[in-house]
């Protein structure tokens, strides 16, 4: 089962490469469509494969930002049904903001994500922050687009995230996203 899994991912990335050759970059966000070819590029940022990623998580020279939703709650479960979010398996010590890589974000969204890179970053904006999602998602160059909006100077974009790093058999480590502030 894991071989099938490595070989679905396996030709994912070369599908991706070769998209990669023809996805313009977008002047806006992304808004739909999100699970789809990305470009090879971010202005003003940096992209990096697995093997550059690798290097910066094992030298610890900056943070991982992993941007990948998280599903609500069903409102309409009835009250005794268990509800278990699904896992989310990230690169170890990646500080995971979910939801935050849309094309457009609540006011609540955005001020989270502003807060989650302040933290990520201690507040120095010329911090490596390292931003990622999966495999042909445009969540994480958003989140990174948007990062760089906020005048975020070193923002590295993972294109490959999580599935690269799966597929490299690299450690992944169960993910519990950050707190969200109460809503008032």
């Amino acid at each position: 089962m894991r071989y099938a899994i490595l070989l679905t991912m396996a030709l994912v990335m070369v599908t991706t490469a070769r998209a990669q050759d023809i996805v313009p970059e977008s002047d806006d966000y992304r808004t739909d469509n999100y699970r789809a070819p990305v470009p090879a590029t971010l202005k003003g940022g940096r992209v990096i494969t697995t093997k550059d990623a690798e290097a910066i998580w094992r030298d610890k020279r900056g943070t991982f930002i992993d941007v990948m939703p998280r599903p609500p709650k069903p409102a309409n479960l009835p009250p005794e049904t268990v509800w278990r979010d699904k896992p989310r398996h990230n690169i170890p010590g990646s500080l995971w903001l979910p939801d935050t890589g849309y094309g457009r974000l609540a006011a609540e969204t955005e001020a989270y994500l502003q807060e989650g890179l302040a933290r990520a970053s201690a507040g120095n904006r010329a911090a490596l922050l390292v931003i990622y999602c999966q495999a042909n998602c445009w969540m994480s160059w958003n989140a990174a687009k948007r990062a760089l909006s906020y005048g975020y100077s070193n923002i590295v974009w993972y294109p490959e995230g999580s599935d690269g790093w799966e597929l490299e058999d690299l450690p992944l480590a169960d993910a519990q996203p950050e707190p969200r502030p109460p809503a008032n």
